[in-house]
């Protein structure tokens, strides 16, 4: 008896490990230890506006400490370069408006060539930070509960998605936070996201820090701050045409694509 009591007990367990796999279970959608960066940055976002930070990003508060800030990168150069690297870096992954003027302020400051290694270090570093937030508090389990429809969706921007990233960023008209956002919810990888980041807000950061290195005459004259009044038609057509270009790889895909479906019997 007691051995076929432990020859049934062999036998269950045998059948346990040999039996199918429980899938697992999905991560939960709404857990504190997943959201909390992502109040985090809310609540910065809300204290911004409460404090009427966006008051400091304008061509009024340039006119008012433009001299000032000179002042500051003449006498501390390296220590205004991380600060200001810093601050774009917070600015980015809290969502908050004013990019452009920061960008404009670079070249104002420490010239174009410079600026743009500056804003493009500290634009990397928080779209990366917001990035990796928002796919870990949500992307992850959104795509876990993800219908047919939106894993295909996946699916094909994960196929060109250094492509589709880097045509998103080379047009300077598209909200940068909803392009930092919106890949952390399709699956790209890391290492794709920075890269196609990194070069692909390049053209435009220059051109705006180029901007920047005549502020004085801008501010002096009245003029506004925003990408319509910077952005000259030669210039915007070029961007344009980077983005076209970087478009490319995509498009002859999916040419062939259609051309193969169409041979296929």
């Amino acid at each position: 008896m007691v051995g076929e009591d432990r020859g049934e007990r062999d036998d269950g367990a045998g059948q346990g490990a040999e039996g199918p796999a429980v899938p697992a279970a999905p991560p939960p959608l709404f857990s504190l230890r997943r959201l909390w960066p992502a109040f985090v940055l809310i609540a910065g976002l809300l204290a911004f506006f409460a404090f009427d930070g966006q008051e400091f990003f304008t061509a009024d508060s340039l006119r008012l400490y433009r001299a000032d800030l000179s002042d500051y990168v003449a006498h501390h150069t390296v220590v205004m370069a991380i600060c200001f690297v810093l601050a774009y870096t917070v600015m980015v992954a809290f969502s908050v408006p004013g990019a452009l003027v920061m960008t404009v302020t670079g070249g104002f400051l420490f010239g174009s060539f410079v600026a743009t290694a500056l804003v493009v270090m500290g634009a990397t570093m928080g779209a990366t930070a917001l990035f990796l937030i928002a796919k870990t508090a949500l992307g992850d389990p959104l795509r876990a509960r993800a219908g047919p429809s939106l894993k295909k969706m996946e699916a094909g921007f994960r196929d060109d998605a250094f492509n589709y990233l880097l045509t998103l960023r080379l047009i300077p008209l598209f909200p940068f936070f909803l392009v930092n956002l919106v890949p952390a919810f399709l699956g790209v990888s890391l290492r794709i996201y920075v890269l196609a980041t990194f070069i692909g807000i390049i053209p435009a950061t220059f051109v705006f820090a180029q901007v920047g290195t005549g502020l004085d005459s801008i501010l002096d004259s009245g003029g506004d701050l925003s990408v319509g009044a910077l952005l000259s038609g030669d210039v915007l057509a070029a961007l344009i045409g980077l983005a076209v270009l970087s478009a490319l790889p995509m498009v002859y895909k999916f040419v062939q694509a259609r051309k193969n479906k169409g041979r296929s019997p």
